[in-house]
């Protein structure tokens, strides 16, 4: 029997995966996996200064992928402090495993240091079971292996999201047969996913070509199935007007005749009529969040019944949760996508022409794009949200990865930016965590060095870990930040101003006068390039400069805050002003 330290047939077993980076932090219950990585040739480690930013890199970098990422924590506070990030990736369906270390196993509840035991001893991975696929707690060495292979399984099968897999700091020490690591490296790890048979296909397909007004609603899921030719394809051919959901943004391109844009709160009155009267919709990996379904009220979004609703998910706890089914199909998109597609080209070989559809959707978006216009072009200072989006589309290339965070940099970038590369826009949806969007550029940045990767954020969610540029610099990893400065948290702002009448706890300022931050200078002072724009007219020549240099940049552009335009329905506005139609204000 040949043995080997746990530590070491783990990194062995993350490279026989295709691993090639893990993110995380230190602590002395891990470093022994340090250790052992410090020997890989293959894997690269990626330091942070806290465990979110590992987390939300992890995030970025695994929908860049579409394979599950690899965080390594400390326990309790670096396991707590990588949480939301954690949480942000289960709720937007991102494979992802954590490895964490724990207390030493024969010191369970003699509260080691750091132990986590007010309800149980040992109980720091309890912490993770509401939001992870599933947790393990490795109680036996020889256990290891098998429960490694088992949850990069679960994390990226079904619909993926993160598992934990928690370690007490001697069994990473501890000595297992090296066949036990052996037997579990033999298996596939590639399983075949679940289609649609053909008689289901056809029956949906049949549908849409009977309908009188059929539409497509995408959602998330078609992104991280990665069926967007499939989709792009039944599009074309069917000539379906297609309404996304905000995590669906980019899962047909923009500039595709057939998109409408996004429903719900956001979402124009045109679009939001257009899913609204539709006889028939096939939604495709959606679960109807709130916002995007005008929070379920038939008046604005969706009326079902009387529209009849197909819905396929890889999940079956989305099928008919939030709307009655005419039919409902547990599939993966992809292979299901690719089965409508030869059921349409057998039942429509010609395919669909829908002219005066297509007409009305380009008349409307233009109508649309004609709002915007004013502000798009201003030359006001501070910027215009609207110019600094603009300006940014004109400057990046087709498939420039864009990161976003909460706020106008995600609901603008929603309504108003076109997204021409399917996929290539990475938002914090189910969880909206502020904060996510500047790390995340991080680990899209490492899995795609030759696409420019820029996150578009608020100051607000950029201060919230701004030492996420020690790891850009210590790595060279080459995004650029945009940070888009109202020296606020300015959508809550906005809220608090129209509701309330105040800025209280939402404005940075004090009894003296606004509280303002220099991120360009927080950027040099961590050694990366930091470019503060001055006025209106010198931001798009910075942006060009920033991904011409090719390293890490931060662009601190100062911004007026005003709400994102919208004519949509979110309830909460009536919890807070009941029968008022109030939605948000301008604080600048």
């Amino acid at each position: 029997m040949t043995t080997d330290l746990v530590s070491h047939q783990l990194v062995r077993y993350l490279e026989h995966r295709g691993v090639r980076h893990v993110f995380g932090l230190c602590g002395h219950t891990n470093i022994a996996v340090l250790a052992a990585l410090s020997r890989s040739t293959q894997i690269e480690f990626v330091n942070t200064r806290h465990e979110q930013i590992a987390s939300h890199a992890a995030d970025g970098y695994a929908r860049a992928t579409k394979k599950a990422s690899v965080v390594l924590s400390h326990l309790g506070p670096g396991l707590t402090n990588a949480a939301t990030g954690v949480a942000n990736a289960a709720l937007d369906s991102i494979p992802m495993v954590v490895i964490a270390g724990d207390v030493p196993s024969h010191y369970y509840g003699k509260h080691p240091h750091q132990e986590v035991n007010l309800h149980a001893d040992a109980d720091q991975w309890q912490i993770y079971r509401p939001f992870v696929k599933r947790a393990w707690r490795v109680d036996s060495a020889h256990l290891f292996p098998e429960i490694l292979d088992k949850a990069f399984a679960l994390a990226e099968s079904g619909r993926p999201g993160p598992v934990l897999v928690d370690v007490p700091m001697d069994i990473f020490s501890a000595q297992i047969d090296v066949a036990l690591m052996d037997r579990v490296m033999t298996g596939t790890h590639e399983l075949v996913r679940p289609s649609l048979d053909e008689a289901t296909a056809e029956t949906i397909v049949g549908n849409l070509l009977a309908a009188e007004r059929p539409l497509l609603y995408v959602g998330g899921g078609v992104v991280l199935a990665d069926a967007t030719d499939e989709l792009a394809e039944l599009v074309d051919h069917l000539q379906i007007p297609v309404a996304h959901t905000l995590m669906g943004k980019g899962a047909v391109a923009d500039d595709n005749p057939c998109v409408l844009g996004m429903t719900g709160f956001w979402g124009t009155e045109f679009i939001n009529d257009m899913t609204r009267n539709a006889d028939w919709i096939l939604a495709l990996g959606t679960r109807f969040s709130e916002a995007d379904s005008s929070s379920w009220e038939e008046a604005y979004t969706f009326r079902m019944p009387p529209t009849r609703l197909m819905h396929i998910d890889i999940d079956p706890a989305e099928l008919g949760r939030n709307y009655p089914l005419a039919l409902g199909a547990v599939a993966d998109l992809k292979p299901a996508l690719a089965a409508l597609v030869r059921a349409a080209k057998k039942l429509a070989p010609a395919g669909v022409q829908r002219t005066e559809v297509l007409a009305d959707i380009q008349r409307n978006r233009a109508a649309f794009k004609a709002t915007c216009q004013e502000g798009a072009t201003s030359d006001a200072w501070p910027m215009r949200p609207e110019r600094i989006l603009a300006d940014v589309r004109a400057v990046l290339p087709r498939d420039a990865i864009i990161t976003t965070d909460v706020g106008w940099n995600k609901n603008g970038l929603a309504q108003q930016m076109d997204i021409l590369t399917p996929g290539s826009v990475f938002t914090p949806g189910g969880f909206a965590t502020m904060g996510f969007g500047a790390p995340a550029a991080l680990g899209a940045k490492i899995a795609c060095p030759d696409r420019v990767v820029v996150s578009l954020v608020g100051d607000g969610g950029f201060g919230q870990n701004p030492a996420l540029l020690y790891t850009a610099r210590e790595k060279g990893i080459a995004a650029i930040w945009v940070v888009m400065n109202n020296n606020a948290f300015g959508t809550i702002a906005g809220l608090e101003k129209a509701h309330y009448d105040t800025t209280y706890g939402t404005v940075f300022e004090n009894a003296d006068g606004p509280v303002e931050t220099d991120f360009a200078a927080i950027a040099a002072a961590y050694g990366v390039a930091g470019i503060r724009v001055e006025s209106a007219a010198d931001f798009r020549p910075a942006l060009e400069r920033a991904v011409a240099m090719n390293v890490p940049v931060v662009i601190d552009v100062r911004m007026v805050n005003v709400p994102t335009p919208t004519a949509g329905h979110w309830n909460i506005m009536d919890i807070y002003s009941p029968g008022k139609s109030i939605h948000h204000a301008s604080t600048d």
